[in-house]
């Protein structure tokens, strides 16, 4: 038994300005007031005060730290997963990129048997691709994207387990209504992304998520909302957002919480493998990536994922909205459990798994905890 006390604890849906948190092997068995806390016998662990939150949670990640999802090598993937844990991430979906068939398949079964480990924040895949629009492919290999293909998915998602819980795709082109049935039929959220859909075409598909907002996608008129108009009105839509700077100016990240508020936006860092590593030539997909002041980009000019990491999307979305703390861990935490049904996750809850993050006063991750291990202590310098 550990006891984390004098915290202040911001879940989502509570706060407590000085409180404890009870933790009974891998999952949290009360949370409370300091004022209601008995001492057992049991690891006391005092922050001092510290913010703590639930750990978070990346829907939209390719790699990191010289991993790609589709290296499709079960030993790097789980080193990914361990080098996530100095962001605050303690659970997250590998993301493919579109490629071969063949690639896909093997990326999706190393990616399903660590998954399957559950031994890992790995919990999850994001097949992205490559069911889109060539008209909008920005990295996304052009030569491999297909329309939507309802039996080929249908084959994925039985390779994978079950384990694809989200699909990017472009629900104008030829067959997207067969896919959409499958995607349905074996769990998985159909992403509108990549697309040149129009507001009615996206209406028509019935999508519950955009991927990337702005970002490669039909973007907002006066005479046809478009994919962009689409994710910020409809109220049921959650929209993926990089508030790197880059993808999108603060000020656009700003409009679309204004739009959707809290409750309507997933923080995504849509990382590559130079993420963690210094600028230079990288790979991704297969080709050429230059990564030069925080910006990743194909030889072309296109952005090819980015660098971020997800402590860094947690200080920007509050430095660009200016959103309470508890907004922030809505938009980087609660609502991705929620969206996507991982009822023991994202929020500090009795009967929750022990996912925490640990803040320092500079809004850096002190400590990362993942169903109760302590998985990273930032080194203290003298």
């Amino acid at each position: 038994m550990m006891v984390i006390i004098n915290a202040h604890i911001v879940s989502g849906d509570e706060t407590f300005e000085r409180g404890f948190i009870r933790i009974n092997g891998a999952t949290i068995e009360q949370v409370g007031s300091m004022s209601d806390y008995v001492e057992q016998e049991e690891t006391v662990h005092d922050v001092s005060g510290a913010l703590v939150t639930p750990g978070m949670i990346d829907v939209h990640v390719h790699g990191g730290y010289d991993v790609d999802t589709m290296d499709a090598d079960e030993t790097t993937l789980r080193q990914w997963a361990e080098s996530m844990f100095a962001e605050g991430v303690t659970s997250f979906f590998a993301t493919t990129i579109t490629q071969s068939p063949s690639n896909i398949s093997r990326a999706l079964e190393a990616t399903r048997r660590v998954i399957e480990t559950n031994d890992t924040s790995l919990i999850g895949i994001h097949l992205e691709g490559p069911f889109v629009n060539v008209e909008n492919a920005g990295a996304q290999p052009a030569e491999y994207i297909v329309d939507p293909d309802a039996e080929l998915f249908r084959s994925w998602q039985q390779e994978a387990a079950g384990h694809i819980r989200l699909v990017t795709y472009a629900p104008e082109r030829p067959g997207a209504r067969e896919l959409e049935g499958v995607m349905r039929e074996t769990g998985a959220i159909g992403s509108a992304g990549h697309t040149n859909a129009t507001y009615v075409e996206n209406k028509r598909a019935g999508v519950k998520h955009g991927t990337h907002l702005y970002n490669q996608m039909r973007g907002l008129h006066h005479r046809e909302p478009g994919t962009v108009g689409y994710c910020l009105l409809e109220l049921d839509v959650m929209a993926e957002i990089i508030p790197d700077g880059i993808h999108s100016r603060p000020e656009m990240v700003d409009f679309a919480y204004r739009m959707k508020g809290a409750d309507g936006l997933v923080v995504i860092t849509d990382a590559m493998r130079a993420k963690g590593l210094p600028d230079g030539r990288y790979e991704l997909g297969g080709q050429p990536v230059i990564v030069e002041a925080g910006a990743a980009r194909l030889e072309a000019g296109n952005l090819a994922g980015s660098v971020l990491t997800m402590d860094a999307a947690f200080r920007n979305i509050l430095a660009f909205t200016g959103c309470t703390t508890e907004e922030a861990v809505k938009m980087t935490s609660l609502n991705q459990a929620r969206e996507f049904g991982l009822t023991h996750k994202g929020n500090i809850a009795s009967g929750f798994d022990a996912d925490l993050v640990i803040w320092d006063e500079t809004l850096s991750v002190k400590q990362t905890i993942h169903r109760g291990r302590i998985v990273f202590q930032k080194e203290e310098h003298a």
